[in-house]
Order: structure tokens, then sequence, then C-alpha cells
């Protein structure tokens, strides 16, 4: 795995995509593309999470990692009006994953762009197109 060109992306930085555990921010560049063409017509977001290392507290314990691990996935702080906005908006642009968290202090919405026919790590396949909440 490799790191896009940070350059390329002026809304998103290397640290705010970094995993928290392994300082590792091995994000997709399509993924990053799709999420900066996102960013340009939504407007500002704060990512709460991104690339997780397999390693990672969240990711260590399942059987195989989840879309995070894949660089293809973020979380972004949101709620309310702004919230179903961004699922619209997502929805449109091609992300094909998404998780609604709307509940209690920690209010985000997951975005990938996985398919349905992808295997990853031991040939895991993940659903797609899906919504679902937390």
């Amino acid at each position: 795995m490799s790191e896009p060109d940070w350059d390329e992306f002026p809304n998103f930085s290397r640290k705010e995509m970094e995993c928290s555990h392994s300082g590792d921010a091995y994000m997709c560049e399509t993924f990053m593309h799709r999420l900066q063409s996102l960013r340009d017509k939504f407007g500002p977001m704060r990512i709460t999470s991104a690339y997780r290392s397999p390693s990672h507290p969240i990711e260590a314990p399942k059987d195989l990692p989840g879309s995070h691990s894949t660089g293809r996935a973020v979380d972004v702080a949101v709620s309310h009006d702004r919230a179903y906005a961004l699922i619209r908006m997502a929805t449109q642009m091609g992300f094909t994953g998404i998780g609604v968290q709307q509940k209690g202090g920690s209010r985000f919405i997951h975005l990938d762009d996985l398919t349905e026919n992808e295997t990853f790590d031991g040939g895991k396949t993940f659903a797609r197109p899906t919504i679902w909440s937390y």
C-alpha cells in the first residue's frame, strides 16, 4: 500500500486521514478524489476516522479488518439536516456503503465506495450498496 499525493486534495490533510494507532495514512487515491469531489459540493466536513491499520484496536479484534483498513472509508462528523444532505449527495456521487450514527454525543456518517464483488484479505466481500445504522 502507498499513500496518495496529498497535494491533490486541498481540503484534506494527511494528519486527519492517518491511523491513530500506527500513524499510517494509506488512503486509496481514487477514493480520495471521490471524497474531494463530495467536499467541493457539500462544503466543510470534519473527518473523525479514516485509515485504520489492521492492528488498530477497532480492527484487530475482527476476524478480518473492515472497510477503513482498505483506505476507502471515512467517518464524517455531521448531524441533523446536514447529515441527511450528506447521505443524499454521497449516494449520488457513488459512495456505496453508508453507516448512520445519529444518536448520542458522537454523531457521524460513515462513507465508503467498496463494491459487492471485491474481495479483501482472506476473501472477505462487502455487500454493496448498503445503508446501516449503528
